[in-house]
C-alpha cells in the first residue's frame, strides 16, 4: 500500500506490510506511527517498534495484523469498528497501542466497549490486587514488616466475607445460616395463639423483656441468636479495611437494623418497668421485635440468588425508576378518568367506590398489575371499556423495561458465579496443600 511519494517507509505489522512516503509520518493519525518521524537514532526507533531493518527501511511491529487492518481503514475512511469474532477488549488494547481512544470508535461499538469494560471491571474488582497482602505472586519472597499480621487479617476478612473461600468460612457460614433459621422459626412460632396460651399473655406483655421472659426457652434462644449475630458483626467490623465503607454497605446496615431492635427493646423495658402509663410502648416494642425479619436478608451473604437480586436492583435503578414513572403516569390518567366516568358525571348511577381520585388509584394499580381483587370494579359501560384499556396498557408498560432487567440479572448472575468459582478453586488448592 503506497500512501504518497518519496522514499518508501514500510510498516510490517504481524506479517502484513504497508508502504508509504516518509512525509506522511509527520501528521499520521496514529500516534505511535507518527513518533517514527521524530526518531533520530536506532535506539529511539526500537522504543517505538519491535525491530528495524535499516537496509529495507522496514519497521516491524509484533501486533495483530487483522486489527491493524481495521485501524488503517479508520485512517483512510474515518470509521473505526470492531473486528468480527475478536474480543472487544483485545481490539481496544490494539487501539491503545497505536494511540487511539474509545471515542474514535463508532457509536454502536462504543456502547459494546462500555458494556464489556463494565463487566470486566466487576471481574477484576473481585480479583486480588497483586500489591495486597496475600494477593499475588509478587508478595512472595519479600514481605515487609507486619506482613504476617496483614495476611492474618486478610484471611479473617475472607473467612467472614466470602463463604466459599476456605473450610473455616464454610463452617462459619453454615452456623450463621442455622442461627438465622432458628431465629425465624422462633419468631414465627411466637405469633401463634397456642404459643401465648399457657401464660395467657397478650402481645404487649410478650413484647416486654422481663426477667421471667428471658428465662423462657424462646427468650434464651433469642438471646443466643442475638449474641451470635452481635459477635459476628463486631468481628467483621474489626477486621475490615475501611471502617466507613463497612458501615455504608447495605448488608451491614441490614445487620444493624436486625440487631439493634433487641437492645432497644431491652432498654425500653428496663426504663419503663411495669408502669402502666408507659404501656403504650408495647406497640413500639412489637414493631422493633418484628424487625427481626430482616435477619432473612442476612442469607444474601451465603446464597448467590439473593446477591444477584441485590446487584441487579443496584444496576437497574434507572430502569426501575422508569418503570415507576410509567406506572405513576398511567395511574394519574386512568384514576382521573375512572373517577369521572363512574362518579363525576351525572349518569344516574354513581359508583361510591370511585368517590375520589385517590380511591380510584387503588383500582388502577390492581388492574394494571392484573391482580384483580374484585373489591372495586366499574359498573358503567364507559368505565368498563376504560378498565379494559387500563389492563392492556398495564401489561405493555410493565413488559417494556423487563428485557433490560433480565439481561442485567443474567450478567450479574454470571459475574457472581465467576467469583464463587474462583474462591472454590482456592478452596480446592487449600485441600491439596
Amino acid at each position: 500500500m503506497n500512501f504518497g511519494r518519496g522514499p518508501p517507509v514500510v510498516l510490517n505489522v504481524g506479517g502484513t506490510r504497508y508502504s508509504f512516503s516518509r512525509e506522511v509520518l509527520k501528521d499520521f493519525p496514529l500516534r505511535r506511527v507518527s513518533r517514527l518521524h521524530g526518531c533520530l537514532s536506532e535506539k529511539d526507533v526500537l522504543e517505538v517498534c519491535d525491530d528495524y531493518d535499516r537496509e529495507r527501511n522496514e519497521y516491524f511491529f509484533d501486533r495483530h495484523s487483522e486489527a491493524f487492518g481495521f485501524i488503517m481503514l479508520y485512517v483512510r475512511h474515518g470509521h473505526l469498528r470492531f473486528v468480527p469474532h475478536m474480543c472487544e477488549l483485545s481490539f481496544y488494547n490494539e487501539m491503545i497501542y497505536w494511540g487511539l481512544e474509545g471515542s474514535h470508535l463508532d457509536y454502536c461499538c462504543q456502547r459494546r466497549l462500555d458494556d464489556r469494560m463494565s463487566e470486566t471491571y466487576t471481574y477484576y474488582a473481585a480479583e486480588e490486587r497483586p500489591g495486597e497482602p496475600g494477593g499475588g505472586l509478587e508478595g512472595k519472597g519479600r514481605r515487609p514488616p507486619g506482613a504476617e499480621g496483614g495476611k492474618w487479617l486478610e484471611r479473617m476478612r475472607r473467612t467472614f466475607e466470602e463463604p466459599t473461600s476456605s473450610v473455616a468460612a464454610q463452617v462459619l457460614a453454615t452456623v450463621s445460616i442455622l442461627f438465622v433459621i432458628v431465629s425465624m422459626v422462633v419468631l414465627c412460632a411466637s405469633t401463634l395463639p397456642e404459643w401465648r396460651a399457657p401464660g395467657n399473655r397478650s402481645m404487649e406483655e410478650q413484647s416486654r423483656y422481663t426477667a421471667e421472659s428471658v428465662r423462657e426457652p424462646s427468650g434464651i434462644i433469642e438471646a443466643i441468636c442475638i449474641g451470635w449475630f452481635t459477635a459476628e458483626c463486631i468481628v467483621r467490623f474489626i477486621v475490615s479495611k475501611n471502617k466507613c465503607e463497612f458501615v455504608r454497605r447495605p448488608l451491614n446496615i441490614i445487620d444493624l437494623l436486625a440487631i439493634t431492635p433487641y437492645y432497644i427493646s431491652v432498654l425500653m423495658t428496663v426504663f419503663t418497668g411495669e408502669n402502666s402509663q408507659l404501656q403504650r410502648a408495647g406497640v413500639t416494642l412489637r414493631v422493633l421485635r418484628m424487625m427481626r425479619i430482616f435477619w432473612v436478608i442476612k442469607l444474601a451473604r451465603h446464597f448467590i440468588g439473593l446477591q444477584t437480586l441485590g446487584l441487579t436492583l443496584k444496576r437497574c435503578y434507572r430502569e426501575m425508576v422508569m418503570l415507576l414513572v410509567f406506572i405513576c403516569v398511567a395511574m394519574a390518567i386512568f384514576s382521573a378518568l375512572s373517577q369521572l366516568l363512574e362518579n363525576g358525571l351525572d349518569l344516574g348511577t354513581k359508583n361510591k367506590d370511585y368517590a375520589s381520585i385517590p380511591a380510584a388509584c387503588w383500582w388502577v394499580i390492581i388492574s394494571m398489575t392484573t391482580v384483580g381483587y374484585g373489591d372495586m370494579c366499574p359498573i358503567t359501560v364507559p368505565g368498563r371499556i376504560l378498565g379494559g384499556i387500563c389492563v392492556v396498557s398495564g401489561i405493555v408498560l410493565l413488559a417494556l423495561p423487563i428485557t433490560f432487567i433480565y439481561h442485567s440479572f443474567v450478567q450479574c448472575y454470571h459475574e457472581l458465579k465467576f467469583r464463587s468459582a474462583r474462591y472454590s478453586r482456592s478452596l480446592s488448592a487449600e485441600f491439596l496443600n
